[in-house]
């Protein structure tokens, strides 16, 4: 890069759990700027998933927090040329970048799924994901898949 790295700014935790990674996944969900729905359908999200659980001991907030592990690739595949040929090369991936990775599907396949709010739909794929099961769960299934497939070429990695 011709510039230095720009310097990471840090998050403001969440007004009702105090925490960095809420904010973090609340900007993911926001649209259009309105930072305050996104709250609300994060919030209404988890009262859902606290109604719902089966497991009385643990609270929404982390069984959030378990899916959101669930969900998360340790391994991708990056592309890379070699000798006019691209490869497919496996590689480690930045913890900063795995959550972020986790974050993004689950809000994908959240909005993916056929329920009437989004807050229902965000709590229907946490619930899944709390339970290894769920659209955000297969794909970090078939990220590792991929990976695996294509571990002859790890020799390439740069």
């Amino acid at each position: 890069m011709r510039k230095r790295q720009a310097k990471k700014r840090p998050l403001l935790p969440d007004p009702k759990f105090n925490d960095q990674l809420v904010t973090r996944f609340v900007n993911n969900l926001m649209w259009d700027g309105k930072k305050s729905v996104a709250f609300n359908v994060f919030y209404s999200a988890l009262e859902i998933v606290e109604t719902k659980k089966q497991d009385a001991e643990k609270s929404a907030l982390e069984i959030w927090k378990d899916a959101l592990t669930n969900v998360m690739p340790h391994v991708e595949v990056r592309s890379r040329r070699v000798g006019g040929a691209t490869f497919q090369i496996p590689m480690q991936i930045r913890p900063d970048r795995k959550i972020s990775m986790a974050m993004k599907w689950m809000i994908l396949y959240a909005r993916k799924r056929n329920e009437k709010s989004m807050a229902g739909k965000l709590a229907s794929e946490i619930l899944a994901a709390a339970k290894e099961e769920g659209a955000a769960v297969k794909k970090r299934m078939d990220t590792h898949k991929m990976a695996d497939a294509n571990k002859a070429f790890s020799h390439f990695r740069f």
